[in-house]
């Protein structure tokens, strides 16, 4: 790497200390051990720009747990800004780590989180960058191992013509056995394919040149045959069964510029058990495995000395479901009261009691509060399952008014299976009565003016789900149903209205239910020059359309369409270990309108005949 070039280039771009490494706690080790061993390169990638790459808590889980091994060093890479990769272009350079600038194309692995379908053209981007060839096939045996990981494996086969392997599920036990397996092949100076066939017999690895996909005169996908007899028939997802005694962060990276989650972020709990039916995390992360409250102290005591922070942040899918959250909050924050460290809680649901939690949170400092309603109407809301009233609602907020906030959040979802006009309206009521409630409150106890924002996101049906069989709605409709909801909202005292852009929502649903055909139309848009597609104001339109029709497809036919129940999945290789029958189940109480339990109130047998094995109870309703 020429580092005059280099550093002359960074003078000129966007905030540079996304590209200059050198950071608090940043890991560095010998290339060479005592004993003469070249340690295994692992080029940890995040494919969008450096301050949302940072935030995400897997991947710095992940580079502590590869950077704990004798064996490799982990060093990071994130998707440059445009005019970053203008600059390495027109200077002939590569994108490079930046632990040690080294380019991305001399590294033994180079592995990707996957946690967005509409960051899949920056991984494009970085590999062109790194001259690495897009398609695993016109890789040598010269070339780095390309790898991902992350919730979108759930469905790899969008991708599945550009990786070479993908890792399905937690991270933290199956990549030890990756790189096992991965050093031992170095050693013996074993060829890539049967280096890929090793990595294959390891539970959670999918290798997809192993399997060719098949379709039906209709154009839809058929199945997914074995090319290779060794093959297994199903990719189980990785389960860490003790999360309490899993490798977490270790000395966090510490950042020179502010990124998107500032702050010590600690994991409380895995999984959810409440099971609403457009959740796809919700289904993946099951079962709920907690972290011992000692263990969050004793991580937190770790975090807040090695890093400076001042905030915590009490991440989980729902943190309030937390089992000791009532002890949590004030322990942490009477042990660091002298130092005015605050605590949020990102994840909120409505129904949780959390008054004298929110109480005891303010007197530090007050950080945000999000709640979820997802739906207007409580017809919808039992369709969902998301198993909370209008009047869980109100008497959060009014919690949260009299603790002092005068600012929240509230995320609905728009094109919900079932959806009606009256729905959409019921949310504008629903952001209504919350003003109501905040106005009558007495000046005194209320203090500043409301600011109440309403989100609505557009519904994108996603595999492993009740709802992966269901259609998006049309562009034409979601921007109809916007514009009813934004009129419907128009007077109301301190409410504002966002919604998500519905061109890459569309996408999303695309690329969540599509097939292996997707591959070459993502390298296709790709060339067409787009990039960074999750970003609005930068979303190539021309670009994703011309790409479809190249490739004789549509993205109606992935997004719009309805999958027939029974009909192949192009996913169904993978197992997510909750049964697809459970699914079916689910969808048919979606449609009469029948909640389903939170399962720690009981087991719905989401696991099939594993529920046993998997979360230690029996069999219930299957």
């Amino acid at each position: 790497m020429d580092t005059a070039l280099l550093n002359s280039i960074l003078k000129k771009v966007e905030k540079p200390s996304r590209y200059t490494g050198g950071e608090l706690n940043m890991r560095e080790k010998p290339l060479v051990r005592e004993d003469g061993f070249r340690l295994n390169r692992f080029a940890l990638c995040f494919p969008d720009v450096y301050e949302i790459g940072m935030s995400h808590l897997g991947s710095r889980i992940i580079y502590n747990v590869l950077n704990e091994r004798r064996d490799t060093y982990c060093e990071r890479s994130y998707a440059p800004w445009f005019d970053m990769e203008k600059a390495l272009r027109e200077n002939s350079l590569p994108i490079y780590s930046l632990e040690t600038k080294t380019p991305l194309g001399s590294f033994d692995i180079i592995g990707f989180s996957l946690l967005y379908e509409m960051c899949y053209t920056n991984i494009l981007t970085m590999l062109e960058l790194a001259g690495v060839p897009l398609r695993s096939r016109e890789r040598g045996e010269e070339c780095p191992l390309v790898i991902a990981g992350g919730p979108c494996v759930c469905n790899p086969e969008p991708v599945a013509d550009i990786m070479d392997a993908l890792v399905f599920g937690d991270g933290e036990e199956v990549m030890n056995e990756f790189m096992d397996v991965y050093t031992e092949c170095r050693v013996k100076k074993l060829p890539k394919k049967e280096l890929l066939r090793r990595l294959s017999h390891i539970k959670g690895v999918y290798v997809p040149a192993f399997y060719s996909a098949e379709y039906d005169e209709k154009g839809d996908f058929a199945k997914l045959s074995k090319t290779d007899p060794e093959a297994p028939d199903k990719i189980e997802r990785r389960i860490v069964r003790d999360l309490d005694k899993a490798v977490y962060t270790g000395d966090l990276v510490v950042p020179y510029m502010s990124i998107v989650h500032d702050r010590v972020a600690l994991e409380i709990f895995r999984g959810c058990t409440r099971g609403c039916r457009f959740c796809q995390a919700g289904f993946i992360y099951r079962p709920v495995r907690e972290r011992e409250m000692e263990t969050v102290i004793k991580q937190t005591d770790e975090s807040l000395s090695c890093t400076g922070y001042d905030e915590i942040s009490l991440f989980s899918l729902s943190s309030g479901d937390y089992s000791h959250i009532h002890e949590l909050v004030p322990v942490i924050l009477d042990r660091y009261e002298k130092d005015r460290v605050s605590v949020s809680l990102p994840s909120l649901r409505i129904d949780s009691f959390l008054k004298d939690d929110l109480e005891k949170i303010q007197k530090v400092r007050k950080t945000g509060l999000t709640f979820a309603p997802e739906a207007g109407t409580q017809r919808l809301r039992d369709v969902i399952n998301k198993g909370v009233t209008e009047e869980d609602l109100l008497r959060s907020v009014h919690d949260a008014f009299v603790s002092g906030w005068h600012g929240v959040k509230l995320y609905f979802m728009i094109g919900l299976p079932t959806e009606t006009d009256e729905d959409v309206l019921g949310i504008a009521e629903l952001a209504r009565k919350v003003s109501r409630e905040f106005y009558s409150m007495p000046k005194e106890l209320r203090g500043k003016g409301l600011r109440c924002t309403v989100s609505a996101s557009t519904f994108v049906p996603k595999p492993f789900t009740p709802f992966q069989w269901e259609p998006q709605i049309s562009t034409q409709e979601v921007l109809r149903r916007q514009a009813l909801l934004r009129n419907a909202l128009k007077g109301v005292r301190g409410v504002e209205f966002s919604c998500h852009f519905s061109e890459t929502s569309r996408l999303e649903a695309a690329f969540a239910r599509g097939d292996r055909r997707l591959s070459e139309v993502l390298i296709s848009a790709y060339e067409n020059g787009a990039r960074l597609d999750s970003w609005d104001e930068h979303f190539n339109k021309p670009a994703w359309e011309a790409a479809f029709e190249a490739n004789g497809l549509t993205v109606e036919q992935f997004a719009n369409r309805r999958i027939g129940i029974g009909a192949p999945l192009a996913w169904e290789h993978m197992d997510a270990v909750v049964s697809q029958k459970y699914l079916q189940l689910e969808h048919e109480r979606a449609y009469e309108g029948t909640v389903t339990r939170d399962c720690r109130k009981g087991c719905n047998g989401c696991f099939g005949s594993r529920c046993s094995e998997f979360c230690g109870k029996g069999a219930g309703n299957e």
